[in-house]
């Protein structure tokens, strides 16, 4: 069952001879349940189409449908409310709040959403990401791995229907790099969650379902790896 479709997504920063063609008439689709890895090298448009997935920055032309909703033809408050219950996005900076506690970090979407935390579920995220004992704990007194789980937490807190992680381990060591990608695995598999992870690690890439490459803002490769 289709979760996600593109349609010739082009994103062009600057105009005339100054402009900058980051995605090129991009199209795919994505099933419900896959794990995809996007790969390419620096500067191929590969955080533009997170972005442009995420609903966190406009297209210049084309579409993005998730779950069947054309999400650019949302108004912008629209926009803030789809993003927030069926995207959760996982950055490479964590973007955590450093005057929020663990709880309320990974609880901020239900509070934004105006929304109450469902105890049993808070607990089983909490367990789940070994954060139990950090619920009070505020970012500065955790661990790179730790605020990278409690960023997931966040993600996972509103049952997206597509969780987008963009160089999720990049700032960690091999280590928590190999927990996060664990975790991430799991929630897709758990949750039954499309999990689509930008990564330079070649490991982690042949982890994936399927694994789609970005060259000069266009698909380069579209291989399934696993069905």
């Amino acid at each position: 069952m289709e979760i996600l479709r593109v349609e010739n997504l082009s994103k062009v920063y600057g105009k005339g001879e100054t402009a900058v063609r980051a995605l090129d008439n991009v199209s795919f689709s994505v099933d419900k349940g896959q794990f995809i890895a996007v790969i390419g090298p620096s500067g191929s448009g590969k955080s533009t189409l997170m972005h442009m997935l995420g609903g966190v920055d406009t297209p210049t032309e084309g579409k993005v449908f998730i779950e069947g909703v054309d999400i650019y033809g949302l108004n912008e408050t629209k926009l803030a409310i789809f993003r927030r219950r069926q995207i959760g996005l996982v950055y490479q900076f964590y973007n955590l709040i450093p005057v929020l506690d663990v709880r309320e970090n990974i609880t901020l979407p239900l509070l934004l959403d105006g929304r109450k935390t469902d105890k049993d579920q808070m607990d089983d995220i909490a367990s789940t990401l070994g954060l139990t004992d950090r619920l009070d704990y505020l970012p500065n007194q955790l661990s790179g791995g730790q605020q990278q789980r409690v960023s997931i937490g966040r993600a996972l807190i509103n049952k997206p229907a597509l969780l987008l992680a963009d160089e999720p381990t990049g700032n960690l060591d091999s280590k928590n790099s190999a927990e996060i990608i664990g975790l991430l695995k799991d929630s897709n598999k758990r949750y039954g969650q499309t999990l689509i992870i930008i990564t330079h690690d070649e490991g982690i890439a042949l982890q994936a379902d399927r694994i789609i490459s970005i060259e000069d803002g266009k698909i380069a490769r579209d291989e399934v790896i696993r069905k």
